[in-house]
């Protein structure tokens, strides 16, 4: 068994997932952290029609700087908005349909922290893939701490270090595989076989 420190995402890549749900693996999530911008804390992407599509959870600025404390603005209506863009991007993948309802759940969630958002849309994932992995939460913030630390290892900037096979995703055809996206791409594209391709994933440290 390893201990690893993950930071919270939303509705996190495919690579988060293979070391979160990974048996090995005893999770510890990092709350304390400042917040770093532009990362997938309050971001996720998925594949459109024209590529690459980053969705982002607009953040109020409110001078506190840990994550836990970081507040979701709702002064836009972004879940809609959020919601409309997966639709239009994966309704007519194999799988949408039949977990449509439980994606839409996490669309009418509204809560105040980001961190608080993020763990709930997690418990629907979850709930979606058939899961019940453990996880709790550190009580401070450690530079160097004892567990493995990925709080920088998934960047939202630079391609991503995992391997993972080529599957068939709605738009491929016309502009090719694009890998490690958001969790939502590979259910709605691959269904009940997401959590294998997971456990095939080789995880880079």
């Amino acid at each position: 068994m390893q201990n690893i420190l993950l930071p919270v995402f939303y509705l996190p890549p495919i690579s988060w997932f293979s070391m979160f749900l990974d048996a090995e693996n005893e999770i510890l999530f990092e709350q304390f952290e400042s917040f770093p911008k532009q990362t997938f804390r309050n971001r996720t992407n998925i594949y459109g029609a024209n590529g690459k599509l980053s969705l982002i959870i607009p953040i109020t600025h409110n001078g506190k700087r840990e994550f836990k404390d970081i507040e979701i603005s709702y002064r836009e209506d972004w879940r809609s908005l959020h919601w409309k863009s997966i639709k239009t991007a994966y309704q007519s993948s194999p799988y949408f349909e039949f977990y449509e309802d439980k994606f839409r759940k996490i669309f009418d969630l509204k809560e105040k922290n980001l961190l608080d958002f993020n763990i709930k849309a997690l418990e629907i994932l979850q709930q979606i893939l058939k899961t019940e992995k453990a996880h709790s939460l550190n009580e401070e913030y450690i530079k160097n701490p004892e567990q493995i630390n990925f709080r920088e290892k998934f960047s939202a900037k630079l391609p991503s270090e995992f391997e993972m096979d080529e599957y068939y995703q709605t738009f491929s055809d016309k502009l090719g595989f694009i890998k490690d996206l958001s969790i939502l791409d590979l259910i709605c594209n691959k269904g009940p076989e997401t959590l294998t391709y997971i456990k095939n994933i080789k995880q880079s440290y």
